[in-house]
């Protein structure tokens, strides 16, 4: 069984950067694509961004786009997600998301993260 492991939550003050780590049970090259979603209090799950195992062609939402950067460790078989210039509005649960060749799609159970001072 497929597992998604995400670290690096916590608590950081607008404007500052975080990072967010996504830890995989299997080598990270057996997943067709990778993905970072988060979810606000009383919102739906969102996209923040993805990344394309075969060309590494990456996609964000434009509410991230330039403040963002999602990025594959092959190596360590983990995904990243830096995020800079935080803002109190993506404050949210970030989760980790893996599709399989198969078509199958894995969650993992999620990180906090809060901007606020």
């Amino acid at each position: 069984q497929v597992h998604l492991v995400e670290s690096g939550g916590g608590l950081v003050q607008p404007g500052g950067s975080h990072r967010l780590s996504c830890a995989t049970s299997i080598n990270i090259v057996n997943f067709r694509s990778m993905g970072w979603y988060r979810q606000a209090p009383g919102k739906q799950r969102e996209l923040v961004a993805t990344i394309i195992r075969e060309s590494t062609s990456t996609t964000y939402a434009d509410s991230v786009k330039g403040r963002f950067t999602i990025s594959r460790d092959v190596a360590r078989s983990t995904l990243n997600l830096q995020m800079d210039s935080l803002k109190p509005e993506d404050t949210a649960v970030y989760y980790c998301n893996a599709v399989t060749w198969n078509m199958d799609v894995v969650w993992g159970q999620g990180t906090q993260v809060t901007v606020s001072s």
